[in-house]
């Protein structure tokens, strides 16, 4: 039986022992995020060194994106702080100084006019979202800010965050005329320079590349979390060595990227985005039509050197595992790698991708002359293809590449398989069938010939070929349906979640643990004792308010509406009350899930797993929000920070780690979101998707599938987008077909939030008749839609009772209700 709910938090201020812990966890995994893309001889820094230090964030290091994504932590380390803690002497303290004054005051005129702003608007977070902060610009440089120093270090820093996208303007993806002359005074002054890249994306660089002349280290970041500062400088100091890998090919150009102009605003239309490069999606597009990138995918440097070889494949019929040695080169640093492995496949009627990413895995720490070999398991599925007109995975009779290296564009053929029969793997159902004409793009140029190409090395380079034989494997077993008994009537708040009076949709929908995103239906825990399961958001760490009042007598909470759960609570501080007790939430800012996944290390996430779990425990918080896990399909969507990669293996292995280890308590679960293609921030609860269903299965779903399949998470959350003119909370090809039927997935789906709002939102009673069980966090109308549908049978009883039930196994899995 559930036990009486406690206050969240604890009255004590004072750092704890959890937070001390968490705080290293998350240092040590954002210098593991960190990616070295450049590098001639100036890294690591000698200690004693002067630098100087310039950058518009420089001392306000962006820890991670806004919106739900964000982390109202104690505090967060900036390199400026960092580099202090560290004992490097800085020449710039003067030029610091000064952008910090600059920045304050352009914060307090932000502040001003979001508040301003959401005076006029029925929800305070439009009002936010519509005006992210724009950074002030530093002073200009003077000699003096370089007196001394050794080398230079310039910090270039985006934010983005929820509902809007970024912009191909100077100042987002393009350099500012700001940035662009403070590094020519740089480059002029002749000093080394090193640009440390504090974005949740690219940044186009290649003007910077082709002019400057002492660019000689660049170091991408991501947005590493609050203890960010001080991974920076055990990276540029050497005390960590760099071992992060791009999860996302930069291009050289915007335009290098497939349908880049027709993306979210740029071609004037939000509503709809078609999806024109089906399969080849980053790296799979670059690599296959020969488009040359700036820096690859899978790509990072170290301060070591490696070389890699295959050294043997172990072929049986359904299995095939490659096995890698890994040899440090080096001379001086220990470092670690990640070995690679990709597949090319046979060019038949159904266009393949030159080459995808089929498996991978990271070394221990090796010493100067110390080898590893690794052994990566690639599973048969990363040889199919879903073929639409059979409605299946097939594995293609043909020659299949195997290719070994440590990013997708330094890569060797190092053996050949064969497949003599195309062998069908999996049947599947017919899903969400395009309303509009795609028109995507054809086969690479060159694609007939490269089958020709293998067998040509094969003989040059004396490469083994072997025979292998695909396996179906047994499907797995459909969800068993189950029916919540009981009166009807009393089952439908059920499906949808705590409703709070003038809650806004972001923040405040938590009544409990304030700050927490929202809870389920409440009122049945008095009758039948099913509790409210309390959620909270991420995906780089649990969002609460950083602290809260409760009254002494009644126990009372006083909460906060959505702008204090925002920015740490500096745009609206709570009001105070003398006869409150105050309750402090300081949670862990981990580094953002891009950030995360740049360390391809399934054993790193699954400790942040472990300690957002604690968390979780410690602040009564039972679904957690996360992880984020759309493809980053294109570098201007506003949330790519909170998303893991371009590549569906990538993702899905990783987020299935995490999820392992938040769940591996028993207590605590997570949520995958946002099922599916929520690629697009501007327009969000009303974009449509139009995509093939190839593409779809191949690259949207792919990461879902491989993640339920591997880790069994106990929730996913639908998007708000629409699929096909389908809205994604109202889609039973998504919700049920796929997930249920094809998958086996046994849990929950919930709505993101507010998906049901009247214009432009998913309709309510539809929620539950596709499968999507709750939505959150409820809307007045929900109710009286939902029994009207009953009692007229359009939602059949049956559909009702289904999504009851499932909330009522969570509910009772978690908290023994």
């Amino acid at each position: 039986m559930e036990q009486p709910f406690t206050h969240s938090g604890t009255r004590d201020p004072a750092p704890s022992p959890r937070e001390q812990e968490n705080a290293a966890l998350a240092r040590q995994a954002a210098a593991a995020g960190i990616v070295l893309l450049k590098n001639r001889g100036v890294l690591p820094l000698n200690p004693g060194a002067p630098v100087a230090l310039f950058g518009a964030r420089a001392g306000r290091t962006v820890k991670g994106g806004t919106g739900s994504g964000d982390v109202n932590n104690r505090a967060s380390v900036s390199i400026w702080q960092g580099l202090k803690e560290a004992g490097v002497p800085l020449t710039s303290e003067d030029w610091l100084a000064d952008c910090e004054a600059r920045y304050t005051r352009a914060q307090e005129d932000w502040r001003a006019q979001v508040l301003a702003a959401a005076k006029q608007v029925d929800n305070p977070f439009d009002a936010y979202a519509a005006r992210p902060f724009a950074l002030p610009e530093g002073r200009t440089i003077r000699p003096q800010d370089l007196k001394g120093a050794k080398a230079a270090l310039y910090v270039i820093s985006r934010i983005a965050g929820e509902g809007k996208d970024r912009r191909l303007e100077p100042g987002d993806y393009y350099l500012s005329d700001a940035e662009r002359a403070d590094l020519q005074t740089l480059d002029e002054s002749g000093l080394p320079v090193v640009l440390l890249l504090n974005a949740g994306g690219p940044v186009e660089l290649t003007g910077l590349l082709d002019g400057m002349q002492h660019l000689d280290a660049i170091l991408q970041l991501s947005q590493l979390g609050q203890q960010g500062g001080q991974a920076v400088a055990d990276v540029l100091l050497g005390r960590a060595v760099p071992e992060g890998k791009l999860t996302a090919t930069w291009a050289r150009r915007y335009d290098d990227i497939p349908c880049a102009r027709a993306f979210g605003s740029l071609n004037g239309d939000v509503s709809q985005d078609t999806y024109r490069d089906g399969v080849y999606v980053g790296y799979r597009y670059f690599d296959s039509f020969g488009v040359r990138p700036l820096f690859a995918f899978g790509f990072g440097l170290s301060y070591t050197t490696f070389a890699l070889r295959a050294a043997g494949l172990d072929v049986q019929p359904g299995h095939l595992a490659v096995q890698v040695e890994v040899a440090n080169t080096g001379a001086r640093f220990a470092g670690r790698e990640v070995a690679q492995v990709y597949l090319s496949a046979p060019q038949g009627e159904l266009p393949r991708e030159r080459r995808r990413l089929a498996g991978f895995a990271k070394t221990r720490r090796l010493a100067p002359g110390e080898t590893q070999t690794l052994t990566l398991e690639i599973p048969q599925k990363q040889l199919a293809a879903f073929h639409p007109e059979q409605n299946a995975w097939v594995v293609d009779a043909g020659l299949y590449g195997v290719w070994v290296g440590n990013s997708s564009d330094a890569l060797r053929l190092c053996a050949l398989l064969e497949v003599d029969a195309a062998v069908t793997l999996e049947r599947t159902h017919p899903i969400c069938p395009p309303q509009h004409p795609i028109g995507e793009l054809g086969a690479a140029p060159g694609a007939q010939d490269r089958e020709a190409d293998q067998w040509r090395q094969k003989v040059e380079y004396d490469l083994p070929v072997y025979k292998f034989v695909p396996v179906a494997p047994a499907a797995p077993a459909p969800a068993a349906p189950l029916l919540a008994e009981g009166d009807l009537d009393s089952l439908v708040p059920l499906l949808y979640g705590n409703i709070t009076a003038g809650a806004s949709a972001l923040g405040s929908a938590g009544i409990r643990v304030p700050g927490s995103a929202g809870e389920t239906s409440e009122a049945l825990e008095a009758s039948r004792q099913i509790p409210s399961l309390i959620m909270a958001d991420g995906p780089a760490g649990l969002r609460l308010h950083q602290c809260y009042q409760a009254d002494r007598a009644t126990g009372e909470v006083y909460g906060a509406g959505v702008l204090g759960s925002l920015e740490n609570g500096f745009l609206e501080a709570p009001p105070r009350h003398e006869s409150a007790d105050t309750y402090y939430q300081f949670c862990t800012a981990f580094p953002v899930g891009t950030a995360l996944a740049q360390s391809w290390d399934p054993d790193l996430l699954a400790q942040v797993g472990r300690a957002v779990s604690r968390e979780m425990d410690e602040f009564h918080v039972d679904l957690w929000l996360a992880p984020g896990m759309n493809i980053q399909r294109n570098p201007l969507c506003g949330r790519n920070f909170e998303y893991y990669s371009e590549d569906p293996l990538l993702t899905g292995t990783l987020v299935a780690a995490i999820t392992a280890g938040v769940q591996e308590s028993g207590r605590h679960e997570v949520t995958l979101k946002y099922f599916a293609c929520n690629n697009q921030e501007d327009n969000r609860m009303a974009v449509d998707a139009r995509v093939s269903e190839r593409a779809l299965r191949e690259i949207y779903l792919r990461r879902f599938e491989i993640a339920v399949k591997a880790a069994a998470p106990a929730a996913v959350m639908s998007a708000y987008n629409c699929i096909n003119g389908v809205h994604a909370a109202n889609s039973r090809d998504l919700c049920t077909v796929v997930l249920r039927q094809e998958w086996g997935f046994a849990g929950l789906v919930m709505s993101d939030w507010n998906t049901t709002v009247p214009q432009d939102g998913s309709t309510p009673w539809r929620c539950a008749w596709a499968g999507n069980d709750v939505i959150m966090p409820g809307n007045p109308h929900d109710d009286a839609d939902i029994r009207a549908a009953l009692a007229d049978g359009r939602l059949p009883e049956t559909a009702a009772r289904q999504s009851a039930a499932r909330l009522i196994a969570l509910a009772s899995a978690l908290r023994g209700g």
